[in-house]
């Protein structure tokens, strides 16, 4: 492994031990065991490491998640049954992966920071929400109801691993998530 590809994996396991705020030039340095100096000539900035190591570590746990949300149903299952197995293994992951699910809060923070770092966090949304509207309700992705689906099953994620993150013990389960979205829909439909 050369300098840069050691770089990337020391600045990766700062990000999940330290986070993007509190990680150093010579915490870098040192996770990689190179020279400082090896940061500026790879990468030009701390900042610049850490964003090329955010958006790997990103990509990384996109593909983790598709894996981890792969749930095996019954095949007589409701929609309503299936969804909560879904959400049921989503909670569980939280725990799983609770430092790259801060690390991708974090990430957000970097958005306004850096237009790179912005570009792939919209593009990974923007699948997440055709990828979860797929599996989710087995929509075609690419589709306008696909969108739709997914935008809201996109901020039922981070909404859920948000109050996981703070409060572990009184976040939701996959049950009271689909309570909840029964309450809201038959209000918001109740009302058409």
């Amino acid at each position: 492994m050369g300098n840069k590809e050691a770089l990337l994996a020391g600045a990766k396991r700062c990000l999940y031990e330290k986070g993007y705020a509190r990680t150093t030039v010579r915490d870098l340095a040192s996770a990689a065991d190179v020279s400082m100096a090896a940061i500026g000539y790879h990468f030009g900035s701390r900042e610049a490491l850490l964003n090329a190591a955010l958006i790997e570590a990103n990509e990384e746990w996109g593909e983790t998640l598709a894996k981890t949300l792969q749930v095996e149903t019954p095949p007589d299952a409701s929609p309503a049954e299936r969804f909560e197995l879904i959400w049921q293994r989503v909670v569980e992951s939280f725990g799983e992966h609770r430092r790259m699910w801060a690390v991708s809060f974090e990430a957000c923070s970097q958005a306004d920071l850096d237009p790179e770092v912005r570009a792939q966090l919209a593009n990974a949304v923007e699948l997440a929400r055709h990828g979860l509207a797929n599996l989710f309700q087995s929509l075609d992705e690419g589709t306008a109801e696909a969108r739709a689906a997914g935008t809201v099953h996109q901020a039922l994620l981070s909404g859920v691993m948000l109050q996981w993150l703070i409060d572990p013990g009184n976040a939701p389960s996959g049950a009271e998530v689909v309570r909840g979205l029964r309450l809201i829909a038959a209000d918001v439909l109740g009302e058409l």
